[in-house]
This record gives structure tokens, sequence and C-alpha cells, in this order.
């Protein structure tokens, strides 16, 4: 009897009517949350691909049709089975890839309202407060401009995904009935911490958070112990997956201790100063920037590392004396750096700022700015009301911000403004123009991108791409002979033969034509443009065999497949 008592009581107290209206209350507000999300996102949600989405594997002919064990042993299995779905369902069509990233981070700020909550509880906030505060710490996680990269950016979906597993994870930590975490409860994290692991490998600080969590929330070290079931699993694991880490990060070019640019204590220093620019940009998210200029501080001395180092140990150790009187800023401040600490420490990345790596760090940082609000003694609507102007300015941020991820030309546009010495943002201005068919407006961005840097095969193929659009066939064939110069490859000689052959140079094209056949016969833009070449000379027959043999080597060449239906028009007789 009195377990059914119990049954009948809200958990908060509340009659048992009030649970089903709290409950339409939740989904009337996750529906306008989502409605809102996806009018923010708009702008982006019909954006192109963008730089690094140009590199996934959806994006490879080779890799399109194969099997899907073939995506899954790619890198991270987890995020490239997202991929394949949205492959599978919408080719190559942006819209379904940007529309699941949003999807996923709005489950993400579910999760984020679910701990926030529990969190509040803890602390002892009462209601309604605690859900207004709740909704503010969700709604920062999902309007906040600084995640915009993360959710706009398709190859930024690493982040958006294995942050849903993660604060999935940290949810279900939290929602357990007993202080003691049981078996299942263990079973459901530890999943939920491998997919976030198997979506990107910086969710290994997981950990941290959970131990953050019980030394706050539940007795301290006393609480850490008692949940042996979990955090046992995780050491095995961790032991298991530390030779393969280091042999990664040992080889790798663009992260780990193989990086020739700085060493590891180099790149300590300079995150020193990017932890700072990370938390000025959570608070005054002005002069957001795809690809920061962010100098190396090569001695403590050099741009003020050693001041941010300072700073950053003072904040830290007012953290830990602090924790037991202002508990949710530095819980929240302490389990911000946890999610930094694999991209913003040791470790040498080759780009030291990116704001996608502030995705997990904003839920936590927005539940250790609740702690001014939490004690401030003003009215339940007056505490609404201004966490409601603070979300709308963020959301009208995210949007703009948006406005900018939409369009090629315009993402780099803004880049290069704020990043004119940096030769990678020029780079890819030139890159969108050409790809725009703005050739002759590309062509002087690719000479400015040499000046900047060394004109490496890339940059060198690229400007002469954009140079043979324009018509400028001599400036075209000196750069791909540049670019030859540094790498042989078969694809520069098929590209010289196409410019000669656009010239009808039909001597000179056929030879680096050949060339290319013999450095890579499998290369079937070879053929395409030998079959080009006869068919411009009157030859159909030798023009279908070069396109036949082609659409073998790679039977989507929609030029092939277009040259070998010129080419059979041609050879049919005259009615």
């Amino acid at each position: 009897m009195a377990r059914k008592r119990r049954k009948a009581e809200a958990p908060s107290g509340q009659p048992p009517a009030a649970r089903p209206r709290r409950r339409w209350i939740y989904a009337l507000a996750g529906v306008v949350a989502l409605w809102l999300l996806l009018e923010i996102y708009g702008p982006a949600l019909r954006g192109p691909f963008l730089f690094d989405d140009l590199y996934l594997p959806f994006t490879n002919p080779g890799l399109q049709n194969a099997p899907l064990r073939y995506w899954l042993g790619y890198i991270r299995p987890v995020l490239m089975l997202s991929y394949w779905l949205n492959y599978r369902l919408a080719e190559m069509d942006p819209y379904p890839y940007h529309l699941f990233s949003v999807l996923a981070h709005f489950l993400a700020g579910i999760f984020v309202f679910l701990i926030a909550r529990k969190i509040l509880e803890r602390a002892e906030i009462p209601p309604p407060r605690r859900e207004i505060l709740a909704g503010f710490v969700a709604l920062m996680f999902l309007w906040h401009p600084l995640q915009t990269e993360s959710v706009a950016y398709i190859a930024g979906r690493s982040e958006v995904l294995s942050g849903l597993f993660y604060l999935a994870a940290v949810a279900l930590f939290l929602a357990r009935r007993s202080p003691t975490v049981t078996w299942p409860v263990a079973l459901g994290v530890l999943v939920l911490y491998a997919a976030a692991v198997l979506s990107k490998e910086h969710a290994a600080s997981l950990v941290a958070i959970l131990l953050l969590t019980d030394w706050f929330w539940n007795a301290g070290w006393q609480g850490i112990r008692r949940n042996w079931r979990l955090y046992l699993p995780i050491l095995a694991g961790a032991l298991a997956a530390a030779r393969f880490v280091w042999r990664v990060l040992a080889t790798s070019d663009s992260a780990g201790f193989g990086i020739r640019e700085f060493t590891w204590w180099q790149y300590f220093l300079t995150q020193c100063r990017a932890l700072w620019l990370y938390l000025r940009l959570f608070l005054l998210p002005y002069g957001q920037n795809l690809d920061y200029d962010f100098p190396i501080s090569r001695t403590p001395l050099e741009h003020g590392a050693l001041w941010g180092l300072l700073g950053l140990v003072a904040l830290l150790a007012l953290a830990l004396v602090a924790r037991k009187r202002y508990p949710l800023a530095c819980y929240g401040f302490l389990c911000a750096l946890a999610t930094l600490a694999p991209t913003s420490s040791f470790v040498p990345i080759l780009d030291p700022v990116a704001e996608r790596r502030m995705y997990l760090a904003v839920p936590w940082l927005a539940l250790a700015v609740v702690e001014p609000l939490a004690r401030w003694r003003t009215s339940v609507p007056r505490l609404a009301a201004l966490l409601s102007v603070w979300l709308a300015v963020m959301g009208a941020l995210t949007w703009k911000r948006n406005h900018v991820w939409s369009d090629a030309i315009a993402l780099w546009q803004d880049t290069v403004a704020k990043s004119p010495r940096k030769q990678r943002p020029r780079f890819q201005l030139a890159y969108a123009y050409y790809h725009e068919g703005r050739c002759t407006e590309a062509l002087p961005h690719f000479e400015h991108a040499a000046r900047l840097g060394r004109a490496d095969y890339r940059l060198l193929v690229d400007w002469g791409l954009a140079a043979d659009c324009a018509g400028r066939f001599e400036e075209a064939l000196e750069k791909l002979r540049a670019a030859a110069a540094l790498e042989n490859t078969a694809h520069v000689h098929a590209l010289m033969g196409m410019v000669y052959g656009k010239q009808n140079r039909r001597e000179e094209a056929l030879r680096e034509l050949e060339i290319a056949a013999r450095l890579d016969p499998r290369f079937s833009m070879t053929y395409v443009y030998r079959g080009n070449i006869h068919l411009a000379s009157g030859n159909p027959q030798a023009a279908r065999a070069e396109y036949l043999r082609a659409l073998e080597l790679d039977p989507r060449n929609t030029a092939a497949r277009e040259g070998l239906r010129q080419a059979e028009a041609a050879l049919r007789p005259a009615p």
C-alpha cells in the first residue's frame, strides 16, 4: 500500500495531476526549441559541401558503393556509419547531411537539459527556478554561435555525434536511482562511452567528467570508490587502447608528437593562451573565424604564454579551493577544462585553435554561469525575462554566423578578412571562385596565396585549372608543369594533355596522355581526354574505345558516359 502511494506521488512532491501537465509543457517546449533551432541554422541547411567535406568517404568514387564494412574500417566507424546512411538515402545532396547534424545537435541538447536539471537538483535549487536555469543551459548549448562550426560544417559532425553519445552517457550516469552504479547502468554508460569514442577520440575525456561528477555530487572519494563497477572497465579499456593511441600520436602528420612545426611543450604554451581565447569567445562571441592565424609560443615569454599559464593555474586553484562554496561554477569550469584537455594541452595539433573544439565545453561553461543566477534573489518572471534576452542575442548571432557558412565564397571572404596573412584561407577563397566558375576572379587570389607561402602541388594544379577555365592556356600549362616538377603524377600529365587538346595541339596532348597512362594505367580521366582528342579529330571509333576503357575503370564517370554517347551518335549511319 505504501509503495502504491509513493508511485502515485509526483517526484517533486506535486500532486499526480501535475505530472502529465509538466510532460505536455516539456513536449511543447521541445517542439518550439527544435523549430527555432531549424530557423537559426536555416541559412546553412541548404549550403554546399565545404572545405574538408570534399574529402569525406561519400565523395570518394572508390568507396561510395563499397560494402558497409569498408566504410566502417575507414576511421571512426560510428561516424562513418552516419555518413553511409546519409549517402544511401540522399547520395550527394548536402541538405540531408546538414539536417542530420542539426537533429543530432538537438538530441544532444535534450541530454544537456536532463544533466543540468539533475545537477541543479543536487545543488538544491528549487523548482521552477531549477527548470528555467536548466532550460537556459540547454538553449545556450543549442544556440551559442561557437557551435556553428560543429553543426553547420558536415565534416564537423564528429563533434556533434560524439557529443550526443557523450552527453547521453552523463545523463544516464546521473539518472541512476542509487549513489552506487549498478551493473545495468554501468553497461549502458560503457556502451555510450564506446560509441562516443568511435565517433571521435577526444570523447575519452568522459571519464574525467564522471569522476568530477562523483567527486562533487556523490560524497567525494567515497562515491568514486563505490562506483568501481564503472571505473575498473574504463581503466581496462584505456590500458588496452594505450598502445594503439601512442602509435597514432607518434606517426600522424596532423595531430601527435610527429608534428615537425612545433614541439609538445611549445604547443602547451600556445594552448595556455588559446584557452583564454575560448573563454572570451564563450562570454563575448565576436570575431569568430574558421581559420585563426594564432601564433605559436615557442618560449614562455613569447606572446604572453607565461601569463596565460599563471592565470589558468590561479583559476584552477580557485576552483579547487572554492568548490564547496560555489559548487556549480567550480564544477562547470573543471568539466569544461576536462573536455578541452585532449585538444588543448600537451598533444600537438597542427591547428592550434579551432572553434569546433568548444562543442562539449559550452554546456559546462553555461552551467558555471548559472551559479550567480541561481543565487540572484529576484522573481522568477524577471529571471526568465533576462535569460530570454540573453538567449535571443545568442540565437541572432548564430543565425548571422550561419549566413556566412551558407556559401563557400562568403565563408572564405570572411576568413581572409580575419586572417589576411595566412595562406590557406586565401587558397580556399581562390578555389571557391574557381568552383563557382568565376575563374578570372580566382586567379589573383591564387597568385596572392602563392606569395603567402610555398606553392605546393595542389595549389599549382588548381591554379592551372582556373587559368585553363579563364582561357589562359599558356599560364595553365606553366602552373601544371610546376606541379609536375613537385609530384610527377598521372593526374597532372592528363590535365596537361587536356589543355593541349583544347588548343588543337594533338601531338603534345597525346604525348602527355601517354605519360599519364604509364604512370597510372587505372586513372580513368586519361582515357576520357584521349577520347575527346580522337572525337575532335574525326575518329569516333577510336574515341569510343577510349571512353569504354574509362567506364571499365570507373562506371560512374559521367564525362566518359557523355563522350561515349557522342561517339556512338557519330558512328550511326546518316538517315
